[in-house]
């Protein structure tokens, strides 16, 4: 997978440049948070917005995608994305208390480090985002 991520500024929005793992990383982590019994309470808890929110960005992900896919999402929608990735391996823990990689590998379609890199590249795209913002404003 890809770790650079493109993340422009649009107004109060993000454009983000995806290539296709990142898409499907997006995507499977995603409608892994909104499996069919997750409330639209438990949804709120754990990535910050409710299951239309979460429907919406599941269904503009939705592949195959073959080629860069340019995408827009407000903030909250950012912020999603990103807890669902980070959340993710929360849920693949043994009784012993140690991550279990292969059942995540096998539900999810990639490795933890893979959800790890993607989400500390949308971090750091997001800082830089507003980074940039700043810095126009203020000269």
């Amino acid at each position: 997978m890809r770790t650079e991520f493109e993340l422009t500024r649009d107004g109060d929005d993000f454009v983000a440049r995806l290539d296709p793992s990142q898409v499907s990383a997006l995507e499977e982590a995603l409608s892994y948070a909104r499996r069919g019994d997750a409330s639209d309470a438990y949804l709120r808890v754990l990535l910050g917005v409710g299951r239309d929110v979460v429907d919406g960005l599941v269904h503009r992900l939705r592949g195959p995608h073959t080629e860069p896919l340019d995408i827009r999402l407000r903030p909250e929608e950012l912020h999603a994305a990103l807890s669902a990735l980070t959340n993710a391996a929360a849920h693949f823990v043994s009784a012993d208390g140690r991550f279990s990689q292969e059942p995540f590998l096998i539900r999810l379609g990639f490795y933890r480090e893979n959800f790890d890199a993607l989400a500390l590249a949308i971090v750091n795209a997001a800082y830089r985002a507003y980074e940039v913002r700043t810095d126009e404003v203020t000269e």
